[in-house]
């Protein structure tokens, strides 16, 4: 197997992840990482036997390095993928793709004028539950699809400082109703609010997206709940496929009902494992940069719909 050479810049809790999958995978050879946490760095270096820099423009000089997984706070995305696209890298930038739209756009832009490959990180599509629930969607077992409503709720992380409960969790269940139901956002309306002293985002919200195909959403999440739930139903008029994120089951109810069995795996060993053969064999990634700006841009929208308190239409945003 053709062995692609990586970097990470970023290696807190998500980009730690990175550098352990990449360290594992046949089809990747870890070469460098980059954060500006000294203590951090040296920690995760030594524990990986590779490079550490503080500077990540270290690693982006490196002409070997083909691809670059992207994990430092949202705010940092578009500085750190724009110079890595201008080093001619292929870059994986976990979700979300960016701050602003423009700087997606920007981003994906820059990208195709490169001619590389640019992914975003939204890895529950790798999560096997979803994997067949898309099987089953895509063979009919529930019939036309009438609704979708998820529940993603939890108790506040306190890493994450940058953004709120909206961009942080609600935008993994709007990229995977997109990609379940095939379908862009078409109306979106949403309340949210904000009841932890420690949070100075938004920590709960509450989000309904009206989908070109006419199928509604709904989705719940919250940094309030005391335990992880991570949950998605999708009714047909024949029937529900109901999954679990976190335990990887998928149940149909109604006509077809059965327990499905679904074969474990590690999402995101799934995911970079993807997006390194999508560099080798010249492919797009399975999940684009324009996946990323969807999903982005529809949160955005749920955000200004609760700032307004009136639904927002997305081809107004």
């Amino acid at each position: 197997m053709s062995k692609v050479n990586v970097g990470v810049v970023g290696v807190g809790a998500m980009g730690y992840n990175h550098v352990r999958v990449y360290s594992e995978l046949e089809n990747a050879n870890l070469m460098a990482v980059s954060d500006l946490m000294r203590g951090t760095l040296a920690e995760v270096s030594k524990e990986f036997n590779t490079v550490g820099f503080v500077d990540y423009d270290n690693i982006l000089r490196m002409p070997e390095i083909d691809v670059v997984s992207v994990c430092v706070p949202t705010t940092y995305h578009y500085d750190v993928v724009m110079s890595a696209i201008e080093q001619g890298k292929h870059v994986l930038v976990e979700k979300p793709i960016a701050f602003t739209l423009d700087e997606a756009k920007d981003m994906v832009n820059a990208a195709h004028e490169a001619g590389v490959k640019l992914a975003t990180g939204h890895v529950e599509r790798f999560n096997p539950a979803v994997v067949e629930a898309k099987r089953l969607m895509r063979e009919g077992v529930i019939g036309e699809v009438v609704s979708a409503s998820a529940k993603r709720v939890g108790p506040f992380p306190p890493r994450i400082k940058d953004v709120g409960v909206t961009i942080d969790l609600a935008i993994h269940e709007v990229d995977i109703m997109f990609y379940l139901l095939d379908s862009p956002a078409s109306r979106v309306y949403a309340n949210m609010g904000s009841r932890l002293e420690k949070c100075e985002y938004e920590d709960h919200a509450e989000i309904m997206m009206k989908f070109e195909n006419g199928v509604v959403g709904i989705l719940e999440t919250n940094w309030l709940t005391p335990y992880k739930k991570r949950q998605l139903e999708i009714t047909g008029v024949e029937g529900i496929i109901s999954l679990d994120y976190i335990d990887q089951t998928v149940e149909v109810y109604g006509k077809n009902a059965q327990k499905v069995d679904v074969v474990h795996s590690e999402p995101l060993k799934d995911e970079l494992k993807s997006f390194l053969s999508s560099v080798t064999n010249d492919e797009e990634p399975k999940i684009t940069g324009e996946d990323g700006i969807h999903a982005l841009k529809v949160v955005l929208a749920a955000m200004k719909s609760a700032q307004k308190l009136t639904p927002v239409n997305m081809n107004e945003c």
